[in-house]
């Protein structure tokens, strides 16, 4: 939710209320309605605005700031003062934006740093008087349930492997990583049908098709690690022995995830090649990127991508061999993400172990598009329900 900053609450609208845009918004239906959803995780503050039209929103507006809210919070189990000047120079960038466009449903969420931290509240209070934005603390299991949603549309991989009758849906963040199994269903999706060639590189660039029905994990754990958390407890060795460094990492995450056996009778489908990963996470889209040998990063390349496992490990032996200054030097990682990029490829590739699959789909989107499609599902439920309730019924 989002109302005025209190210190100058006069000059700005109500919560859900826009100024004039938002009120021709709002006269117009949904068709012309912005949602706006904001994530504010461990590491990034990610805004995303959007119309809805014939059941697909068109992204009017999108920011992504890295802000490392989770920064020494492993050690002091406190967010640091320096860490949440940056998130909320962020955040009233993300205020601004939402004013200016005038959406008319919000949502705002943090996740695992303020979940965690002793001082997340109090942090959350800032953040509403300091910039007008309600952020709402969610949980892990709304959280991973969110990020399924937000890949819906990539879970329609039958196109490209036809045999696929599950997915492990696995969202990177900076301070846990959510994993979520999904059984395939012949309907999961609305998708339109897509050649080879297009389902390899991106699908749906600038629209996201709600799905006839938003697809719910069957199984789901969120592990308390993430890129920020594992990097810091694994500083990069100077000495050069990174291979030992990086199977350090892999083993941690491994240990967490080891003994979480509900899923076993999904087990099946990953030994005979019926599965594959959905990666969500600013780690796996650089190695997506760094695979493609991109000049620069470009979503519409990225999105949808499929990898192979031996893909993923080429890319790995490249970042290995870069070396922390070399990665800097990456278009599609540099000084930001340097640092983090193999943490995320560690847990992706515990993961992997653990729950062979041949295939990776790149996921650039996630739990913002998860918020979207949710805000616009529901409204749809509540107007069917008006609807049938007004409208009298023939009786036979």
């Amino acid at each position: 939710m989002y109302r005025a900053p209190s210190k100058d609450r006069r000059r700005m609208a109500p919560a859900g209320q826009g100024r004039a845009a938002g009120d021709a918004a709002v006269r117009g239906g949904d068709s012309h309605t912005l949602y706006a959803a904001l994530d504010l995780g461990t590491n990034n503050c990610r805004l995303m605005i959007a119309t809805l039209h014939n059941s697909q929103f068109r992204i009017v507006e999108a920011f992504s700031r890295i802000v490392r809210l989770g920064e020494g919070l492993a050690h002091s189990g406190r967010l640091h003062e320096r860490a949440m000047e940056r998130a909320l120079k962020a955040l009233k960038i993300c205020a601004e934006k939402i004013e200016k466009r005038g959406a008319a449903r919000i949502r705002a969420v943090a996740t695992q740093a303020c979940r965690i931290a002793l001082n997340g509240q109090d942090f959350i209070a800032r953040v509403e008087h300091e910039t007008g934005l309600r952020l709402t603390i969610i949980t892990p299991e709304e959280e991973a349930h969110l990020s399924v949603v937000g890949c819906a549309s990539l879970l329609d991989g039958r196109e490209v492997t036809p045999q696929a009758r599950a997915a492990l849906v696995m969202d990177v963040g900076g301070g846990s990583t959510e994993l979520s199994w999904v059984e395939l269903a012949d309907d999961v999706t609305a998708s339109p049908k897509v050649s080879l060639t297009d389902a390899q590189t991106s699908v749906q660039n600038n629209a996201l098709r709600m799905a006839r029905r938003l697809p719910k994990p069957r199984y789901w754990i969120s592990l308390p690690i993430g890129v920020v958390n594992l990097a810091e407890r694994f500083p990069e060795p100077s000495n050069g022995d990174t291979r030992q460094w990086f199977e350090n990492m892999v083993e941690e995450v491994s240990r967490s995830l080891r003994d979480f056996d509900a899923p076993e009778s999904l087990r099946g489908h990953f030994d005979c090649g019926e599965a594959y990963i959905v990666g969500t996470s600013g780690a796996i889209t650089s190695l997506a990127g760094m695979h493609l040998r991109l000049d620069r990063y470009d979503r519409s390349k990225v999105d949808g991508l499929w990898m192979s496992h031996d893909n993923v490990q080429t890319v790995i032996e490249r970042l290995l061999a870069l070396g922390p200054s070399g990665r800097e030097l990456e278009p599609c990682i540099g000084k930001d993400r340097a640092d983090l990029v193999l943490a995320g490829a560690a847990i992706l590739e515990a993961v992997q172990r653990l729950w062979p699959c041949q295939r990776l789909r790149v996921a650039d989107r996630g739990l913002r598009e998860g918020l979207l499609l949710s805000m616009a599902k529901k409204k749809t439920r509540r107007r069917r329900r008006r609807t049938h309730t007004r409208t009298p019924q023939a009786i036979a």
